[in-house]
C-alpha cells in the first residue's frame, strides 16, 4: 500500500509581497467568500529547491532547469576555437536531443539554441553535456548520432523526483513527480494596501527622485503538501537519499521564503505549527477548516485549534468515532467524541514548545 505523508504548516508573515501577479501586486484568492493573501506552489517550489537548505543537504543531486542549455554550449565550443557555424550547428544538436527548439531571429541569432520548452536536466544529464562537449572540443569534430542519447530514465536528481518532469518531444523520459504543493492561503480575510513610496535623489534634495507605490499585506498563511513516499524512493531508486529528500524538504517549507521583495520587507518567517501525518489513507487537506475566517486576538491558537479541530471531525465521520466512558468524567466529557482510526501523526507547536524539527523529520522518514 502507498505510504502518504502529509505535512500541514501555519506561518505568519509580516507585511510583505512575496509573490506578485501581472500588476505588480500580491496574489489573492477568494475563499469562504473573501478575499485571502495567496503564495502560489510554484514560487514556493522554486524558493525550496534552490534554497541553501536544499543545497547543503542534496549537493550534486539537484537537476538544471533551463531553456538555454544550447546556448552554453555554444559558448562553451566558440571560447574553445571551435568555428561559429560548428558550435552552432553542435549545440543545436546536442540541446534538440531534450525538445524542439525554436527559430532565430536577426536580434536573436542564437535563439535556434534555445529549447521551446524548460527542460530540467538531471546532474547526470548535465555530465553526460559536459563530458560530450569536452570529447567534440578535443577531437573537433561533430557529434555523432550514437553520441545524442544523453536523456536518462534512471537519475538522482531530487527536485525532479519529488516535483516532477514533463519532455514533450521525448516523453519516454518524463517523471511523475511524488510531491503535491498547494497554493498557500491566508485564514483570514486580507486587503491589500499599498505603500506610497519615494526615493530622494542625494544630488537634488528638492523633491524626488522618485515616486511610486507597492502593494503589500500581512497574513498567517495556511500551507499543505503531500508526499508518495514510495514514489520517491522509486524516482530516486535510494531509500537513504529520499530520507535525506524529504528532510531537507520540511525542513525548507518551514523555514524557507519566496525571495518576492524581500530587500523591501525582510518578511521572512518559520512556520509555528507544522501537523505531519503519515499513512496509506487517501490524503486530504486541511483547508476547510479556514472555509469561514478566522478572527479575533489571537489568530494563531484560534487557527490551531481549527486546524485540529477540523481533522478530527473528518477522521471521525469518515472513519468511525469511539466514545471516551472513563469512569469518574463528567457528562458533557462522556460525550466528547475520540478517533478510533486516526492517522500516525507528530506535532511541533512553538506556542506549547511541542516537539522539534528534527522529531517531526525522523518521525515521517521511519
Amino acid at each position: 500500500m502507498t505510504t502518504f505523508l502529509q505535512i500541514h504548516l501555519l506561518t505568519s508573515y509580516p507585511p510583505a509581497c512575496l509573490n506578485r501577479d501581472d500588476l505588480n501586486r500580491p496574489k489573492t484568492a477568494v475563499m469562504g467568500g473573501v478575499p485571502r493573501l495567496r503564495i502560489a506552489s510554484q514560487s514556493l517550489k522554486r524558493a525550496w529547491r534552490t534554497s541553501d537548505v536544499f543545497k547543503s543537504a542534496l549537493s550534486g543531486h539537484i537537476g538544471t532547469r533551463t531553456k538555454n542549455m544550447g546556448i552554453e554550449i555554444h559558448n562553451k565550443l566558440l571560447n574553445s576555437k571551435i568555428d561559429e557555424g560548428k558550435a552552432k550547428t553542435w549545440a543545436r544538436a546536442i540541446a534538440g536531443t531534450f525538445g524542439a527548439l525554436d527559430s532565430a531571429t536577426r536580434d536573436e541569432p542564437l535563439n535556434d539554441c534555445v529549447i521551446k520548452q524548460l527542460a530540467h536536466f538531471s546532474p547526470e544529464e548535465k555530465s553526460l553535456i559536459e563530458a560530450l562537449t569536452d570529447k567534440l572540443i578535443e577531437e573537433k569534430r561533430e557529434p555523432r548520432p550514437d553520441e545524442l542519447g544523453l536523456l536518462r530514465e534512471n537519475h538522482r536528481a531530487v527536485d525532479i523526483a519529488l516535483f516532477g518532469r514533463m519532455l514533450a518531444d521525448a516523453a519516454a523520459y518524463d517523471m511523475e513527480g511524488a510531491c503535491e504543493v498547494s497554493h498557500a492561503i491566508t485564514v483570514h480575510k486580507v486587503a491589500v494596501e499599498d505603500d506610497y513610496f519615494t526615493a530622494i535623489d542625494d544630488l537634488n534634495t528638492r523633491g524626488a527622485g522618485h515616486i511610486g507605490e507597492q502593494g503589500f499585506a500581512a497574513g498567517l498563511f495556511y500551507q499543505y503538501i503531500c508526499i508518495n513516499r514510495d514514489l520517491l524512493i522509486k524516482n530516486l531508486n535510494d531509500i537513504d537519499l529520499a530520507n535525506k529528500t524529504i528532510k531537507a524538504l520540511i525542513e525548507a517549507a518551514a523555514t524557507v521564503a519566496p525571495t518576492g521583495k524581500q530587500k523591501s520587507f525582510a518578511s521572512r518567517a518559520w512556520a509555528s505549527y507544522i501537523l505531519a501525518e503519515k499513512g496509506p489513507r487517501q490524503p486530504r487537506s486541511l483547508s476547510v477548516a479556514f472555509l469561514k475566517p478566522v478572527k479575533g486576538d489571537d489568530m494563531l491558537q484560534e487557527a490551531i485549534a481549527k486546524l485540529e479541530d477540523n481533522r478530527r471531525r473528518l477522521d471521525g465521520v469518515y472513519h468511525g468515532w469511539k466514545e471516551d466512558n472513563k469512569k469518574g468524567t463528567d457528562k458533557a466529557d462522556e460525550k466528547t467524541p475520540r478517533i478510533a482510526n486516526s492517522l500516525p501523526s507528530f506535532c511541533m507547536n512553538e506556542l506549547t514548545e511541542e516537539g522539534n524539527l528534527d522529531e517531526l523529520c525522523n518521525f515521517l522518514k521511519s
